[in-house]
């Protein structure tokens, strides 16, 4: 292995593998000599930054100082280390480790201007190269009885050989979990996926009427051991589920963190091989295991996001009882302004002074269902990490077009939904305590002169900005089109942006950049009612809902109706699932297969789509206590093909399926009809994007929700066409190409609207885009 950790506990080496190889000084060091069986020592005294060249070949120059002779003038060597050794050694090294290499060579540099030349030592991977780095372990188990010597030493298999019915102890690397949370019956609930270096991967489902009994898992990279973990096959898939006498640890997997368990139990084996093995995951894990993408700091949270946020609670408010408020922070401010939860008639827990004191620094964040019992139980000033945090625009009241962004956990597990409480000596909090010290506090009084000085702060000069030459070539084509307000005159961005709000302008300029990147994340639903916001469902949380539904056996009372015939079937496998399909008559005869509705009960996903390409239209559905019903407003209450359609599950007043009798029109089953009918406020989709404006007086943000005038491509139909996403790139990437200057940029036209936000204390104009669409001839 090229590169080797050294444990070393109370100064005493557990192994070393150094005993074979011969210790050079560095005074003995020539250039030439053969090296492959020895090597040097010392510290660290300097370590540069990860660097590449042409070939995209990763190195790596450290500083090395020599301990026996701190005195000498020849006391530091200079090594280069390279490729993936390089890239290893850069994510354990630290100035001041105790380091050694070995089966390197040394070279002389070239003359430096006195003439003088340096030996510099070099070592990579084909020259079998080692880099040995010198751990030592801190252990503080003052609170557990803790044995190092076990009685017995216990075997632990690698995940690609498991098999259905083993019971097995098991070391691997969490990929992906869920927080505890508690089941339909008395335990609680968590899911653990782990992987090892054997690149198997094995799903956990454990359960425990004991919450803390349950792994101590903060984030994926964690390492994981588990005993008497029982083996089975469920769904064609190996998962492993709690036996009796289950027993778990849990270890930070950062590498060079000190080997501390995370266990509620008072009694455990830990041997010196159990610490070499933590430390071999660390190792396998930090170049094979990608990080999570979704923690995100507060300052760079995007609209309509899920993402996973470390922060500490500063206050907490029931607000009613399927929801609570916890008010947080984590020393950064959000880019966007914040919704406010209004506590003057809520029971509040927390230092007021202290929040006023942080004002916009500040967020809150109302947890819902499932979550609101653990929120009640969080102690003020604890420190947490919350899961799958979403993030998105809510309308300003009485104004439809203003926005503000809204923190929601919502309920349920999807994606791991949850809270959980990080201890003070995790190394999250380390970082987050000095990001918290650190933080920038706002002044407490802000004036709209203050305000627009700090947004044009956020966009400082580029030397790539739009040149004022460029701007008076007005006669140059623009990429868009104005559909009204022609009589407006063309404002320039920088006059705009010491205005007030609401306003409306006539902007002439190029964009600059555009979020998401990912142009297929643009796609959301909007609620035409309540004016709410929310993701398209992935495909994952499709089956999970669906698999709800399959649970259910059907009601053989609510076949066979004058609205539609029925037929039952059971499947081979999969435990002989019951499935249900109704087909919905027209006017007491079942019309042909591209013009019929069917119902289905307890259908899977790729049943659905299957039939939804063999039938007009689909509706999941359940049986209710006197009549079919609509299955879930989470997943979509009607398809057609690969056209999903969503209803609002705040607004909608489901009705019986009966009442599609109301619909007039039940061969094309028209989905604003079906959703009247069936009480359900239809969601259109939409696409929501942040433009980023320069006109060379002055950058703007201006935000776009477009249901498909703009683009001229409905937003609806762009998640299942190859083709329409196509397009939609293609006009991104020539409103924004990459690789030439901003000047080389078309310039667009557009329509802005400026409104007022309120956040704390502190007021801020945000900006929308209306009335422009693409010009014809990109399309």
């Amino acid at each position: 292995m090229p590169l080797e950790l050294i444990k070393e506990v109370n100064g005493v080496l557990e192994v070393n593998p150094l005993n074979k190889l011969q210790k050079v000084h560095f005074t003995s060091l020539h250039a030439g000599c053969d090296y492959s069986q020895k090597y040097i020592q010392g510290i660290l005294a300097n370590i540069s930054s990860l660097t590449y060249d042409g070939n995209r070949t990763a190195s790596l120059e450290v500083g090395l100082q020599e301990q026996e002779n701190s005195d000498s003038e020849s006391n530091t060597i200079n090594i280069s280390i390279f490729g993936k050794l390089a890239k290893d050694c850069a994510k354990v090294f630290y100035k001041g480790d105790t380091i050694a290499v070995a089966g390197f060579i040394a070279l002389l540099s070239s003359p430096s201007r006195d003439g003088e030349h340096c030996l510099v030592l070099k070592a990579f991977e084909d020259l079998k190269s080692t880099v040995y780095v010198y751990v030592k372990s801190i252990r503080d188990f003052s609170t557990q009885s803790v044995s190092l010597v076990p009685k017995s030493r216990y075997a632990y298999t690698p995940l690609n050989e498991l098999k259905a019915g083993m019971v097995v102890n098991v070391y691997g690397v969490v990929k992906f979990f869920k927080p505890p949370y508690l089941s339909k019956g008395t335990d609680y609930c968590s899911v653990v996926t782990i992987v090892d270096p054997t690149n198997a991967q094995l799903t956990c489902l454990l359960f425990s009427g004991n919450y803390d009994a349950h792994p101590m898992i903060y984030k994926n990279g964690d390492i994981v051991r588990f005993h008497r973990l029982k083996i089975q096959i469920y769904k064609n898939e190996t998962q492993g589920i709690n036996s009796s006498g289950f027993a778990c640890l849990t270890f930070e997997g950062t590498v060079r963190t000190p080997v501390t368990p995370r266990t509620s139990s008072r009694c455990f084996n830990l041997t010196a091989e159990d610490c070499r093995t933590v430390e071999r995951l660390r190792v396998w894990a930090s170049t094979n295991i990608e990080p999570s993408a979704t923690a995100v700091k507060l300052c760079d949270v995007q609209p309509v996001q899920y993402f996973d946020l470390t922060c500490q609670l500063l206050g907490k408010a029931e607000v009613d009882g399927a929801s609570f408020l916890l008010k947080v922070w984590d020393g950064t401010r959000t880019r966007f302004p914040s919704w406010r939860v209004l506590i003057q008639n809520l029971v509040f827990h927390g230092e007021l002074s202290e929040i006023e004191r942080l004002q916009n620094l500040t967020v809150d964040i109302l947890v819902y269902d499932n979550h609101v019992q653990l929120a009640k139980s969080l102690k003020v000033g604890s420190f947490l990490r919350i899961y799958s945090l979403h993030c998105k625009f809510q309308p300003v009241e009485n104004q439809v077009t203003s926005l503000v962004l809204e923190f929601h956990l919502h309920g349920g597990t999807s994606y791991g939904r949850g809270i959980r409480v990080l201890p003070e000596d995790n190394s999250d909090v380390d970082q987050l305590k000095k990001n918290l010290e650190s933080a920038s506090l706002p002044a407490i009084h802000c004036s709209d002169t203050t305000y627009v000085s700090d947004y044009e702060d956020s966009f400082p000069p580029s030397p790539e900005s739009v040149s004022l030459y460029e701007v008076e070539r007005c006669q140059q084509l623009s990429a868009t089109i104005l559909t009204d307000h022609q009589y407006l005159e063309n404002s320039q961005i920088g006059t705009i942006l010491k205005q007030k709000a609401p306003q409306q302008y006539r902007i002439r300029a190029k964009l600059r950049s555009y979020e998401p990147r990912r142009l297929f994340q643009s796609v959301k639903l909007h609620c035409p009612k309540c004016h709410s916001l929310q993701e398209v469902p992935h495909e994952g949380d499709l089956e999970i809902i669906l698999q709800k539904g399959e649970a259910k056996t059907p009601d053989t009372k609510l076949q066979n109706t004058l609205l539609y015939d029925s037929k039952l079937w059971t499947t081979k496998y999969q435990g002989g699932r019951k499935v249900a399909i109704h087909f919905v008559k027209n006017d007491g005869v079942l019309p042909p297969s591209n013009d019929c509705l069917i119902l289905i009960e307890g259908g899977t996903l790729s049943e659905i789509q299957k039939l939804a390409n063999n039938f007009h239209s689909v509706i999941p559905v359940k049986s209710g206590h006197e009549d079919l019903e609509v299955l879930d407003l989470s997943a979509p209450f009607l398809i057609q093909g690969k056209t999903h359609h969503y209803g609002c599950k705040q607004c909608s007043s489901l009705k019986p399926i009966q009442n599609l009798n109301s619909v007039v029109d039940k061969t094309s089953w028209i989905p604003s009809s079906v959703a009247e009918a069936l009480g359900i406020v239809l969601l259109r989709h939409v696409f929501l994007m942040t433009f980023t404006f320069d006109d060379g007086t002055g950058v703007m943000e201006a935000y776009l929700m477009d249901s498909g005038k703009f683009f001229h491509i409905p937003a609806s139909e762009i998640l299942t066409s190859d083709d329409l996403q196509q397009s939609l790139d293609t006009i991104m990437d020539m409103f924004c190409p990459q690789g030439v200057k901003i000047d080389a940029y078309p310039w667009l036209e557009c329509f802005i609207k400026s409104y007022n936000v309120t956040n704390g204390t502190e007021q801020q104009i945000c900006y929308q885009i209306f009335d422009t669409t693409v010009a014809d001839d990109l399309n």
